[in-house]
């Protein structure tokens, strides 16, 4: 819990810091005219000192009620409208303390000050504008700083009265009566009314911007990782469905080559070759067998030519292991020129390696 209180404290500190960094900075590229309103020693009203067209613009007001009598002029209005306001509030309705503190104490006033506010007046921290002086270095390296307080409740009509007029700031001053010199030294009360310019408002929208972009974070990475878990699952499925089908794919085309293959083997194995038909025609035909022609469709053979001895060629034919159910196919002619009987030979032609039935 230590732990936790001392992050929290920092990140409060920082968007304190940056709150008045960013009101710093806008106060500097916008920054109205000042008007000062300066309480009568009397206590019966309020003079006004500002700059109206670059000239003084001197007035009287009375922060009455809206609509009420006293009501301020129109020009002393238009004056204040729009443009921050320094009021300077007469020392009595203050109370005014002295606060010894060590040197070091200097970087840690407003916290010091702010838990003595309780001590040194009648009211809470919560109940009270205050402000403080500059310190002064006292004997022993110590500081001495004047504290002045008042009750917010009493201030309330005041500030509103200066918001219906449409201030776009307020800032409380007053100083010691016991140092009318030091004018109005002391600030007890400084905030935007219009807008939204208060660092405190700023360093509360500051934090829930933080939040906000905290819990978006937070959801996008829960985000990632449901959603980014699910697509690797899905992914990974893919990948192996793919794989799956492109292993398919190569059994496929090996058992297609391998088919092919035998097939090709088969019919190497049943399709007769020409050279082995002219191999074994040249073997078994006689010398004085002449062949003028032959044709090989598919598993016959077709022989065309001269011998004198054709019913012969039947019977050595016949007798060859690679031929079978020899006969002619056409009569066998004579001719006056030719040296023997023209003759026409079909027979099946066996298939190599397959014996003969």
């Amino acid at each position: 819990m230590t732990v936790l209180r001392y992050i929290a404290d920092l990140v409060s500190r920082w968007l304190d810091a940056v709150a008045a960094t960013l009101v710093a900075a806008v106060a500097r590229l916008v920054s109205p005219r000042v008007v000062r309103v300066v309480e009568e020693p009397d206590g019966s009203g309020f003079s006004v000192r500002g700059m109206k067209d670059g000239r003084p613009a001197p007035g009287r007001l009375s922060l009455a009620p809206r609509g009420a009598a006293g009501a301020p002029a129109d020009d002393l209005a238009r004056a204040i409208r729009g443009n921050r306001v320094e009021i300077v509030l007469e020392p009595s309705r203050f109370v005014f303390r002295r606060l010894e503190l060590p040197r070091r104490a200097i970087e840690f006033l407003e916290g010091v000050v702010r838990a003595q506010i309780d001590r040194l007046t009648p009211w809470a921290a919560g109940d009270a504008v205050y402000g403080w002086g500059r310190p002064a270095d006292i004997a022993g390296d110590r500081i001495a700083v004047t504290v002045a307080a008042t009750a917010r409740a009493a201030m309330r009509p005041i500030l509103q009265g200066l918001s219906d007029l449409g201030a776009a700031s307020i800032a409380v001053l007053t100083a010691p009566a016991t140092d009318p010199a030091a004018g109005a030294s002391i600030k007890v009360y400084d905030q935007s009314v219009r807008g939204m310019l208060d660092p405190r408002r700023v360093s509360r929208a500051l934090l829930v911007v933080l939040l906000v972009a905290a819990a978006v974070a937070s959801l996008a990475i829960a985000a990632d990782a449901l959603i980014g878990g699910g697509l690797d699952a899905r992914r990974a499925e893919l990948a192996r469905r793919i794989d799956e089908r492109r292993g398919l794919l190569r059994a496929g085309q090996n058992g297609t080559a391998r088919s092919a293959s035998a097939l090709l083997d088969r019919r190497k194995q049943e399709t007769p070759a020409t050279v082995i038909v002219l191999e074994a025609l040249s073997a078994i035909l006689p010398d004085e067998t002449y062949v003028t022609e032959l044709r090989v469709e598919g598993n016959k053979v077709q022989i065309i030519g001269v011998t004198r001895d054709a019913p012969g060629l039947i019977r050595l034919i016949e007798q060859s292991p690679h031929f079978t159910h020899a006969t002619f196919f056409a009569p066998t002619t004579r001719a006056a020129t030719d040296p023997g009987d023209r003759f026409h030979i079909e027979a099946r032609i066996e298939p190599v390696n397959t014996p003969r039935s």
